[in-house]
């Protein structure tokens, strides 16, 4: 295949992986038909089943595309001058923003929360999460910042299953522009349980304008 051919492939590949999320976080998995996907992506129903075999094929897609972005995300907090409950902090925003508003992101969330209507073995999303989560943890123990009781495998687990659920019945409850607002209540609580010193209101502070000296949309996010 030439590299015109190749690239028209990729396009159509994309147009139709962008479509399905769009649809899968709107609708649903079972919500969602081929010819849904086919119409809104302006491609055939021939393309979808050429290029992804099946609708599960699409769904598997989409969350595979989407969880494979999490080594670039974890690595932007690995800066040992930044204090590690801070880059966690940080990092909690990061995902908060995506599942409120990537909608790659919020198709893979829907998607994993319907995987039994699924006829197809999706990727857990949390290991990787919970891996840089437990190495974030841990430094932070290293550097005294943790009460002694905590132990950072278990507390990344708890933590990062805690996070998902507040998302998704936030989101459930009063939409998704409100997940970033209850994320920092979650947090000013949380903090005060982790930290040797508490100061929960100081790190959200802290990261806040780390965030706006890099131009991020960190908001009242980490707000006031």
């Amino acid at each position: 295949m030439d590299s015109t051919l190749q690239e028209r492939a990729r396009a159509t590949r994309r147009s139709l992986l962008e479509a399905a999320a769009l649809l899968f976080a709107e609708q649903g998995y079972a919500g969602t038909s081929v010819n849904d996907i086919s119409a809104r992506s302006g491609r055939t129903s021939g393309a979808v089943y050429f290029h992804y075999a099946s609708k599960e094929g699409l769904a598997l897609a989409v969350v595979q595309h989407r969880f494979a972005t999490w080594p670039g995300l974890a690595a932007r907090y690995t800066d040992r001058a930044e204090p590690p409950l801070e880059k966690l902090v940080a990092l909690s925003f990061d995902i908060a923003h995506a599942l409120a508003e990537d909608p790659l992101a919020r198709a893979g969330a829907r998607l994993w929360a319907e995987r039994d209507t699924i006829d197809a073995p999706l990727p857990d999303p949390f290991a990787l999460w919970t891996t840089a989560t437990t190495r974030l943890l841990a430094q932070a123990r290293t550097a005294g910042h943790l009460t002694p009781h905590i132990r950072p495998a278990p507390t990344a687990r708890s933590l990062v299953r805690a996070f998902f659920g507040l998302c998704t019945l936030t989101e459930a409850l009063e939409g998704p522009t409100a997940v970033t607002a209850r994320l920092t209540d979650w947090l000013l609580l949380t903090l005060g349980s982790l930290q040797q010193r508490p100061d929960p209101a100081g790190v959200l502070r802290r990261v806040r304008a780390r965030g706006e000296r890099a131009g991020l949309r960190m908001g009242a996010a980490c707000g006031e």
